[in-house]
């Protein structure tokens, strides 16, 4: 059974860190595009980082470049996105997706069936 489980949201002070994972369960890593949504009270889901498959390159949003950073471990078959410096604008559900050798400019085509992660930016 394909599964995306989503860990590691909470509530964090502004100019704080997160790490949210990914945990991918039924198939491996290798192959597939892994990536970010998020989605606040009222707005658009939104692509926030790609890990892509395509020769191994990464994508940001503009809003979270230099904060942000993805990894994946092929070991455990997990994706992180790291989060620094935090802003009351991160705060949403973060979702994670998957499309195979899929293009991470197109990241918000990625279908989306979990439950997600809740971070809350907030003092």
């Amino acid at each position: 059974q394909v599964q995306l489980v989503e860990s590691g949201g909470g509530l964090v002070q502004p100019g704080g860190s997160l790490r949210l994972s990914c945990l991918a369960s039924g198939f491996t890593l290798r192959g597939y595009s892994i990536g970010w949504l998020r989605q606040a009270p009222g707005k658009e889901r939104e692509g926030v980082s790609c890990s892509s498959a395509r020769g191994g390159g990464t994508y940001y949003a503009d809003s979270v470049k230099g904060r942000f950073t993805i990894s994946r471990d092929t070991a455990k078959n997990t994706v992180y996105l790291q989060m620094t410096n935090l802003k009351p604008e991160d705060a949403g559900v973060y979702y994670c997706v998957r499309a195979p050798l899929g293009d991470c400019e197109e990241l918000t085509d990625f279908p989306s069936w979990t439950s997600g992660t809740q971070v809350i930016v907030s003092s």
